[in-house]
């Protein structure tokens, strides 16, 4: 049978687990299931295996989400279960060789078994504190707080110089068709096929200054300019203005979970180090010469096993990229070759 496909690095990790496991008393083999509903999957040495072990290692893997669900007849439980069959295996045998005894091996086992705890206290917490209520408080909250910018649809037309742009202006002034003239005078490649189409709607953060500027009062129906772009000068017709729908409960939901989750975190740290006499032992490092400082300014690291929240929970209800916006569609960008858009 083949170790795990995460090579040996996910073999010893689980190996710690289980001897961890076994060196706190729990006892193996119990043919009760662990929670209801568990199924029996396989048997080493009349020892089961269950399929919430099987589930548990593909959380630990990455390979699903937490509450995901794993179907026991995929491919990918399958391999999961191959993988714990050979972890179990291997654990069982360094059982036998009495590594668990060595002192190195005793100290791995209790830090092992400290992050496990730990983990379980977070889960704890967090499992109170991040309610589906909470979650929704929050994003109706932060939803009232943000501002929704004004979107515009419009087509442009670029042409190498301004006397060009005025006789482009007064074509169209007389009736001809902004999609045609694009068609036939334009030198941008990105809009020119398509009538000059921007490419749906955009808000003006995602635009080049010039276009900014131009932009920043139009309404619908306006045609504007000429005015500089680089490489050009530019026409824009402006065919409609709306205001930016705010991101949806479901889109916005992950991110929210995640700023409270880490919220929820740091408050418990920071009661338990407040709570706690931590002398840090160390002295100050000693500065080599030629070594980067980091900036004062630099933001602190992120708090172990939890990844950082955006800035403040307004962000997490900020509207997301569109699909039609020139920064998400490359090909339509209103951008001559030296003027990209803005991020």
């Amino acid at each position: 049978m083949k170790t795990g496909r995460n090579g040996a690095w996910g073999v010893i990790a689980a190996i710690t687990l289980a001897l961890t496991l076994a060196a706190c008393g729990q006892p193996e083999g119990n043919e009760k299931p662990p929670q209801a509903g568990d199924n029996a999957v396989a048997r080493i040495d009349g020892k089961t295996v269950w399929a919430s072990d099987v589930k548990r290692e593909a959380v630990a893997q990455g390979l699903i989400g937490e509450g995901e669900p794993l179907d026991m007849s995929s491919d990918l439980f399958r391999r999961v279960l191959d993988e714990v069959v050979d972890q179990k295996l291997l654990a069982a045998e360094a059982l036998k060789r009495k590594l668990d005894r060595d002192p190195v091996a005793q100290r791995r086992l209790a830090a092992a078994r400290e992050r496990i705890l730990g983990d379980m206290l977070v889960e704890s917490v967090v499992e109170k504190a991040v309610t589906p209520t909470a979650i929704r408080e929050l994003y109706q909250e932060q939803l009232k707080l943000s501002k929704q910018s004004e979107e515009i649809k419009a087509r442009q037309i670029i042409v190498a110089t301004q006397a060009e742009a005025e006789q482009v202006r007064k074509l169209l002034a007389a009736g001809a068709s902004f999609e045609a003239l694009a068609m036939e005078r334009s030198t941008d490649s990105a809009t020119r096929f398509s009538g000059g189409d921007i490419g749906g709607f955009f808000t003006l953060d995602v635009m080049p200054e010039p276009y900014v500027a131009a932009l920043k009062a139009a309404k619908s129906g306006d045609l504007i300019g000429p005015f500089a772009v680089e490489g050009g000068w530019a026409l824009v017709k402006v065919e409609e203005t709306r205001q930016e729908a705010p991101i949806t409960f479901e889109a916005a939901r992950p991110q929210i979970v995640r700023f409270l989750t880490y919220d929820k975190v740091r408050d418990l740290l920071e009661k338990l180090r407040g709570a706690a006499k931590v002398q840090l032992l160390l002295g100050k490092p000693q500065e080599v010469p030629g070594t980067p400082r980091e900036p004062a300014s630099a933001p602190p690291a992120p708090l172990p096993s939890v990844a950082p929240p955006p800035t403040d929970a307004a962000a997490a209800v900020a509207p997301p990229e569109k699909a039609g916006t020139p920064a998400a569609r490359p090909a339509a960008k209103p951008a001559t070759p030296a003027a990209p858009a803005k991020k």
